[in-house]
């Protein structure tokens, strides 16, 4: 019954997440990225169809997170990584790389996928590309 609910939990998630506007990035209680809507997929620069699951290390460090200053950002200081550390909302404010080598600030606010009886089904990063002079 609880893989059962867990797929059903994903599929949901999916399908909330299918349906925003916003970028939307879907990971499993362990860190593995299991979905990323269209809009996420003209930040990131590749389709989820062809990226497909992705663990933690490979996600946190792919589209190169980097502060103002360029400075690489360790996956910890991730949002989504500080949600599924500590399985609550975080936010913050970085540059990514597209895999089509372009550069974009982004605004991320990450928080945790909880389901009945408080069970940590993963977490959601809902982001945005910010204006830059």
């Amino acid at each position: 019954v609880g893989s059962e609910m867990c797929i059903r939990d994903s599929i949901l998630s999916r399908q909330w997440a299918d349906s925003l506007s916003t970028a939307v990035f879907i990971v499993d209680p362990e860190g593995n990225l299991i979905f990323y809507n269209e809009r996420a997929e003209a930040l990131l620069g590749m389709r989820y169809d062809e990226t497909g699951v992705m663990p933690v290390e490979e996600w946190s460090s792919i589209f190169t997170p980097k502060d103002d200053e360029g400075n690489i950002l360790p996956p910890e200081d991730l949002p989504l990584v500080e949600t599924l550390s500590f399985q609550r909302p975080a936010h913050g404010e970085f540059w990514i790389r597209s895999l089509k080598g372009i550069d974009y600030k982004i605004s991320v606010t990450s928080f945790p996928i909880m389901g009945r009886p408080n069970r940590f089904l993963g977490g959601i990063a809902i982001f945005w590309k910010m204006k830059t002079k």
